[in-house]
């Protein structure tokens, strides 16, 4: 018996990360230094450029790909942050590389839900790290948005 191969799909790469640093508030947006990392995550994408972006509906997530999505001509997709299981589905979906904008309490659940090891929360001023998983979780480098794209 044959299997699908959609049901077994998966992007070779999936990046994983927080947004990055905001204002206070309900829904804040991002300020000088998010902004400033927003421009910078535009052009940290040397290769394996993401062909999906999923952000939660939150407004600092969404500012945190913008340059990004307009780069890359991508139109950034909403996801429920307290559905994990979903999300790794729609993620799985797709054809090629993809981006996930969390927060510090959902980006370690992503993580372990596309089979990489279990962390604890980030803390609250843990911003600008991407979480790179590649082979369905068996190989996860967490790489500074400061330092260039690994290969």
């Amino acid at each position: 018996m044959l299997l699908s191969g959609a049901a077994t799909a998966r992007p070779a790469i999936v990046y994983v990360m927080r947004h990055l640093q905001r204002d206070a508030g309900a829904d804040p947006s991002l300020n000088a230094s998010g902004q400033a990392n927003a421009a910078r995550l535009a052009a940290w994408f040397g290769h394996d450029r993401p062909v999906a972006i999923f952000v939660s509906p939150y407004k600092r997530a969404r500012e945190t790909v913008g340059p990004l999505a307009a780069k890359l001509g991508v139109a950034p997709r909403e996801y429920d942050p307290r559905d994990t299981a979903n999300l790794v589905a729609d993620v799985r979906a797709e054809k090629g590389p993809v981006l996930i904008v969390g927060h510090s309490s959902t980006v370690p659940a992503i993580v372990h839900a596309l089979g990489g090891p279990e962390a604890p929360e980030l803390a609250d001023d843990d911003y600008a790290r991407i979480w790179i998983v590649k082979r369905g979780g068996k190989s996860v480098t967490v790489v500074p948005l400061s330092e260039k794209q690994p290969r």
